[in-house]
């Protein structure tokens, strides 16, 4: 059967494995939510499918469970109200799910890199399938609106699962699985069959993120599997639901092919199990994915030493500003990029640095105040209109966020007040706009820290170079995910992309247009680069699939 499934999928992967190489456009799923593209009734058969699972069970079954929870809380304001299995952090709760999940290993092991890689793509088509679902099910547990949930959480999370699928293609199939090795000798040549099959590395942990937790777990929970390893999958308490029905389609899709469908499983908890810290220290786990805060990752990254751990922590994502040929198109490119899920994502630009003295533009020589007030403008033009914002801005995702929002008056001058949404179509929803707030080289205390949330810096410097030492600086002691520049002169060009080289980190020059830092494109952009302590990791490339598994060798005479 997973021959046809390769068959049926071929296609795709080839596709993905060749924009892999050149790094040019390339996607295999329709990022617009258009009838025209899924047909009239899509939309609302997902949300219908996502409704129905409003104060339900969720049909799923984890080894070791004892009861159930139900802990997610739409940032629009209502319950959801699913429950699913409770996995305590007991010891015999977590010897079932370990045992559980090394059941179906030999089997899934033997089916070689093509049968695991047709389950995992087959499982993608199906996930592509239930897209508004999950759009849905993103939207109301990360509190971003619907188009984005439909985009970051469905098409483009299924794009960077396929390029994790393609990266294990490739790695898996660069050794070929027999050889015959013929050595000449006096007596007549040596010759030996070799046979190199691809073991993995043991159970792999993915411990959930409440803001992208599809985008976020999915490279990792489809690069160990199709790499060998069993799955374990440990949701954020606050956004279970878009997992749970990722492993439904995953142990849908392994049980129709013949495999044990406990090798992906659910690992729901309340959130006083403390069940991650609990699983990731198993003998059992080789493997752990982690996006979240800097205190847990580090603490993985520590302790889970049996294990190889790839983490996404925080960092303080950097713009240098020095000039620019259009000053309107800058301040609204930046506007967008800190209203966007309102800054709740890894990736959003956090520090504006620029001289004190202020920039060039051509709309002649602006003060920081002026710039200030540009980005304002911009942020007015674009979230004027209540239901217009809570389309860009979505919903704030939990309390620390509006905790940080509220005390950014203490920190310095606010430039741009953050200020309530109504959204129109849920009363009790938590929207906020961004806040602006002045700063100057000296605040570093205040800078240096990661502000998760709408909240941007603009950080005035004794000039360019004084901007550029501070990225540089900041962005290796504290890492980023992103850095943007705005120049007008090749110079200061040159000198920010070699700070960037130097502090690991990807670099985004004079974007004017409708791409935005905070975005990246799989099979063309890294995401992070595992070169400076944001990440040690990257999405997508090779060292990413590499180490999940191993390549066992045995020999014979012939």
């Amino acid at each position: 059967m997973t021959e046809t499934m390769f068959d049926q999928h071929r296609e795709r992967l080839e596709s993905a494995v060749a924009a892999c190489s050149s790094r040019e456009y390339f996607s295999a799923f329709d990022e617009s939510p258009s009838p025209r593209v899924y047909g009239e009734n899509a939309a609302a058969e997902g949300k219908a499918a996502f409704e129905a699972w409003l104060g339900s069970e969720f049909p799923l079954a984890t080894p070791g469970s004892d009861g159930t929870v139900a802990t997610e809380r739409s940032p629009y304001g209502f319950d959801l109200g699913v429950s699913y299995p409770r996995v305590p952090a007991t010891d015999a709760a977590v010897d079932a799910v370990m045992s559980a999940a090394r059941a179906g290993m030999r089997a899934w092991r033997d089916a070689g890199p093509q049968g695991r890689v047709a389950v995992g793509l087959e499982i993608l088509d199906r996930l592509h399938g239930r897209i508004f679902e999950l759009a849905n099910a993103v939207q109301h547990t990360s509190g971003q609106a619907f188009v984005m949930a439909f985009q970051a959480g469905g098409a483009h999370a299924l794009d960077r699962a396929l390029e994790a699928i393609a990266y294990a293609w490739t790695e898996m199939t660069r050794t070929p699985a027999t050889a015959v090795w013929e050595k000449p000798g006096r007596g007549g040549p040596l010759r030996m069959e070799k046979t190199f099959t691809v073991v993995p590395r043991g159970v792999a942990l993915v411990i959930g993120c409440n803001t992208f937790p599809t985008w976020n777990s999915w490279p990792g929970l489809f690069a160990s599997l199709v790499t060998g390893n069993a799955v374990v999958v440990k949701p954020h308490a606050g956004a279970v639901l878009p997992l749970a029905i990722t492993v439904q389609a995953c142990q849908e899709v392994l049980a129709d092919a013949g495999f044990d469908p406990n090798l992906v499983t659910l690992a729901a908890e309340d959130p006083t199990d403390k069940l991650a810290a609990t699983l990731a220290t198993r003998p059992e786990v080789k493997l752990i994915d982690f996006t979240g805060g800097n205190a847990f990752g580090d603490w993985l990254e520590e302790n889970a030493r049996q294990a190889v751990v790839f983490t996404e922590k925080a960092g303080v994502n950097t713009v240098v500003v020095d000039s620019t040929s259009d000053f309107r198109a800058m301040c609204q490119n930046l506007a967008f990029s800190f209203a966007l899920y309102s800054g709740q994502m890894c990736t959003a630009p956090q520090n504006v640095y620029l001289p004190a003295d202020g920039i060039e533009t051509d709309d002649g020589p602006k003060t920081v105040a002026e710039v200030g007030a540009g980005i304002s403008a911009a942020l007015d033009k674009l979230l004027g209109d209540d239901a217009r914002a809570v389309e860009l801005l979505g919903g704030v995702v939990n309390g620390g966020v509006l905790e940080r929002l509220e005390s950014v008056g203490a920190k310095g001058d606010v430039l741009v007040s953050s200020r309530p949404v109504t959204h129109p179509s849920y009363a009790d929803a938590t929207v906020r706009t961004p806040a602006l707030v002045s700063l100057t080289a000296a605040d570093r205390s205040v800078f240096e820290e990661e502000c998760f949330g709408p909240v941007a810096y603009l950080i005035a410097t004794g000039g360019t170079e004084e901007s550029i030492d501070l990225f540089r600086d900041t962005v290796q002691r504290h890492g980023a995910m992103t850095a943007s520049v705005y120049s007008t002169s090749e110079k200061v060009l040159d000198s920010v992309r070699d700070a960037a080289l130097e502090a690991g980190v990807a670099l985004s020059e004079n974007l004017l247009g409708g791409v935005f830092v905070n975005q990246s494109a799989a099979f063309s952009d890294f995401h992070g680069t595992g070169a400076n302590p944001a990440a040690n990791a990257s999405y997508t490339d090779g060292a990413y699939v590499a180490s999940r598994f191993r390549v066992v060798q045995s020999r014979r005479h012939i």
